[in-house]
């Protein structure tokens, strides 16, 4: 199994009912096709770079997962058809990160 480090980015309209909701669609996808959650951090509300579908805010959600590629590869084609998910990465890692993040302690 890889390593590896993802970040979501919902979209900020989102109720908090329809976010958590969000949030374990993804965990039961990830584990329904074996993969592992070994940790994850809720970073809320922040702001955006740049603007994204003309927002310029969004709820950030991270997690470190072990799965195969061809997880990860069906999963992706999966939360490309959210609506509600502006953005998401999955960064290969060989470790993972210490937690908690320096983002997660700037949480405003």
């Amino acid at each position: 199994m890889n390593k590896f480090e993802v970040v979501l980015i919902f979209n900020p309209e989102l109720s908090t009912t329809n976010l958590k909701s969000e949030i374990e669609n993804f965990k039961t996808k990830l584990l329904s096709q074996s993969a592992n959650i070994v940790n994850e951090e809720d970073w809320g509300l922040r702001d955006l770079s740049y603007n994204i579908n003309k927002f310029k805010k969004a709820f950030y959600n991270f997690f470190q997962i072990e799965a195969s590629g061809k997880i990860i590869k069906d999963i992706n084609n999966e939360l490309n058809q959210s609506e509600n998910l502006l953005r998401h990465i999955f960064i290969k890692v060989n470790e993972h990160q210490e937690l908690p993040t320096i983002l997660n302690y700037e949480k405003k």
